[in-house]
């Protein structure tokens, strides 16, 4: 079963396009916002996203350059945007599709089938494990040595996101906007002090880390 992600604003549309794409056998996240979006995104095995560009937090553009960074998911754009200069820069910034609103449902469901198609399927990632400590990520806890590593909320949602995205790069903003919220973005002092606390807890020699890897000025990866 394909899992697709519809970010759209308008409650009526996401609703309907959710029990129709229900109907036809996906299973179906929804998000009204960028931000939202982009940590659904982050924290779930997505096959597609199906976006409207005209989102209340920050443009639709940004929502796909964002999953871009890090993320091959296909996009298809659902947009009222009809002017050929608005699907060009959709599609230049990582789309994969551009659907115009007003929209035919066979239509999208025929280019939602190929979106998945082109995905694949993805292993399930439940948990992950390095030499040092196990991340159960359906459980929300860490092992080291046979015992729980308790770790903040806040620790654990940092970890989640790099552990889930294996060697990629999470800059400093993403982080932060995942994390705390967009109106964080530019507080990078917080990343410092938390990726040092969960080195403590984690790393074999936290001076000289092994796992939790920082990117000078850029940001930070985890290499299992």
């Amino acid at each position: 079963m394909s899992t697709v992600l519809v970010v759209d604003d308008e409650a009526p549309l996401l609703r309907a396009l959710q029990i129709n794409l229900r109907a036809h056998g996906y299973t179906v996240l929804t998000a009204r916002d960028g931000g939202s979006a982009i940590r659904t995104a982050t924290n779930s095995a997505l096959d597609a996203v199906i976006l409207d560009l005209g989102l209340p937090d920050m443009d639709g553009m940004d929502v796909i350059r964002a999953l871009r960074a890090w993320s091959g998911t296909p996009i298809i754009v659902l947009s009222a945007r009809h002017a050929s200069e608005e699907k060009v820069q959709a599609l230049d910034a990582g789309a994969d599709d551009y659907v115009t609103k007003p929209f035919g449902l066979n239509e999208l469901l025929a280019r939602v089938r190929a979106a998945t198609r082109r995905s694949g399927p993805h292993p399930d990632r439940a948990s992950v494990e390095t030499a040092d400590f196990t991340v159960d990520l359906a459980a929300q806890r860490v092992l080291k040595g046979g015992t729980a590593v308790r770790l903040t909320p806040t620790e654990w949602k940092i970890l989640e996101l790099l552990v889930r995205n294996p060697d990629r790069l999470i800059t400093h903003q993403q982080m932060l906007e995942l994390v705390w919220g967009p109106a964080y973005r530019n507080e990078t002092q917080y990343l410092r002090v938390y990726i040092a606390q969960l080195r403590r807890k984690l790393e074999p020699v936290p001076a000289n880390p092994r796992y939790l890897i920082t990117e000078a000025g850029s940001g930070f990866r985890f290499q299992p």
